[in-house]
């Protein structure tokens, strides 16, 4: 008999993964090539939006702009960066979500700079953008033999109460 090494998803699970996209500071961005269908992966710049969904600042000059623009799907890989170690042991989110640009409006522009003062020389120039990915299902990696599959909400902020 096969074993399903995906287990139930927990609250520690939907915690750890908030907390993976809370403290991203850059993310493995998977994008498809117009041209060929290929899949591209680069390495963007991330924050989170107010709710808590990847948001990324990305160049019109990019590849992997051109490639979102075309076709919104993309694949996100933010992982925890290990001090030391086997980096295979330590925690990896997977999401799997389209890409929207959305307006610099003045908290998503404060909230970015907060956390990243120096990207105030080139955030307002007239290529960059930002594009919120929103996520339609995930797959947290929480180290050996700890594998969950995620839905929207298990990542994004919970709703106040």
């Amino acid at each position: 008999m096969r074993m399903d090494p995906i287990r139930d998803t927990t609250d520690e699970a939907r915690a750890l993964a908030r907390q993976l996209l809370a403290g991203a500071r850059h993310a493995g961005l998977g994008t498809l090539d117009p041209g060929t269908g290929v899949p591209l992966v680069t390495r963007i710049a991330l924050q989170t939006d107010a709710d808590g969904a990847p948001l990324a600042l990305l160049s019109g000059l990019a590849a992997h702009t051109r490639a979102l623009a075309a076709d919104p799907r993309a694949g996100l890989l933010i992982a925890a960066e290990p001090a030391k170690g086997d980096a295979m042991t330590h925690a990896r989110l997977s999401i799997l979500g389209r890409a929207l640009p959305v307006p610099a409006d003045e908290a998503r522009r404060a909230r970015w700079l907060a956390r990243d003062p120096k990207a105030g020389v080139y955030l307002d120039l007239p290529d960059f953008r930002f594009w919120r990915i929103e996520p339609l299902s995930g797959l947290l990696n929480a180290g050996f033999g700890q594998a969950f599959r995620l839905q929207p909400a298990d990542m994004l902020k919970p709703p106040a109460e």
